[in-house]
């Protein structure tokens, strides 16, 4: 049995990986620690817990989450994402290989990303702490003997903050008769929670050729597009509201790596994935603030 550690399993991510892999009890042990057993901020417990365990494999889903920390304390994003990862880095030897969600982000947002793949280097140092982290990270990752950087573009399904995001919040407009709003149009790549879970599995349990990949579908497709498909999936009449003209800067990728690796990995149409989502906000409607969606 594979020893895997999952850093993060009460996000998104992590939580949906989490009732994936418990699913292969035969193959993984898992590990799930809080950010309380674990504080991946504080290198000495890094150290210690490595060293106690021996993972096979490390998945590094977590983030710092301003809220959790002490009263006053203030939260550096850069230097939180940072230190988290290269306290895992540092110890690199004491686990057999590690996956790191990375993200487009990488790329500088305020430019065109457009079907980039992994052999283009970057269009500018991203603007922000988040895409300047993972930049830096990234970077390090291409020098790494162990780590992977599995790079998300977008990425949709269940658990996801339905608060901040767009497919989600269009499904919990549509369930809650309210109209859909997008700010200013823009091709993007979505790939299903589900997909997103078979192909970790898949880098659990192969070597990979390369250290970076991008983790998408290959597909572009507007918000205004999938704002019409949670209509028809709806079945309701609501209006669609589209606040600026044109289009805001592409977020696109090329996904050729992967799928030559992966043997050509077969995803779920998007259709079918907003469809699924879309039942899933249904049967947990009593639990969507129709205030919050107001705001959104």
């Amino acid at each position: 049995m594979k020893k895997i550690l999952l850093l993060g399993s009460s996000g998104f991510i992590g939580l949906n990986l989490k009732e994936y892999l418990i699913n292969f009890k035969e193959e993984y042990q898992l590990f799930t620690p809080s950010s309380r057993d674990l504080d991946l901020t504080k290198e000495s417990m890094v150290y210690d817990y490595l060293k106690e365990y021996k993972f096979d494999v490390v998945i590094h889903a977590a983030v710092c989450n301003p809220r959790r920390l002490a009263e006053g304390t203030i939260y550096h994003e850069l230097d939180s994402d940072l230190r988290m990862f290269f306290n895992l880095e540092r110890y690199h030897e004491l686990f057999g290989k590690m996956l790191y969600f990375g993200s487009g982000a990488e790329y500088d947002k305020s430019e065109n990303i457009s079907s980039v793949n992994e052999t283009v280097l970057g269009n500018g140092v991203p603007k922000n702490e988040y895409g300047l982290a993972k930049y830096i990270i990234g970077k390090q990752i291409e020098q790494s003997r162990n780590i992977y950087n599995l790079r998300i573009f977008g990425l949709y399904g269940k658990y996801e903050n339905w608060r901040t995001t767009f497919i989600s919040g269009a499904c919990c407009k549509a369930i809650k008769n309210l109209p859909i709003t997008i700010r200013q149009n823009v091709y993007f790549d979505y790939l299903y929670i589900d997909d997103f879970c078979n192909l970790v599995k898949w880098f659990i349990d192969n070597k990979p050729n390369y250290h970076t990949y991008n983790m998408c579908s290959g597909k572009k497709i507007d918000l205004l597009s999938i704002a019409e498909k949670v209509k028809s999936i709806s079945g309701k009449d609501i209006p669609i509201y589209v606040c600026k003209e044109g289009f805001a800067k592409e977020y696109t990728a090329d996904n050729q790596r992967l799928l030559l690796e992966t043997s050509n990995t077969i995803f779920i149409d998007i259709d079918l994935g907003i469809q699924l989502l879309y039942r899933y906000y249904e049967s947990i409607s009593k639990d969507i603030n129709i205030i919050d969606l107001l705001y959104q």
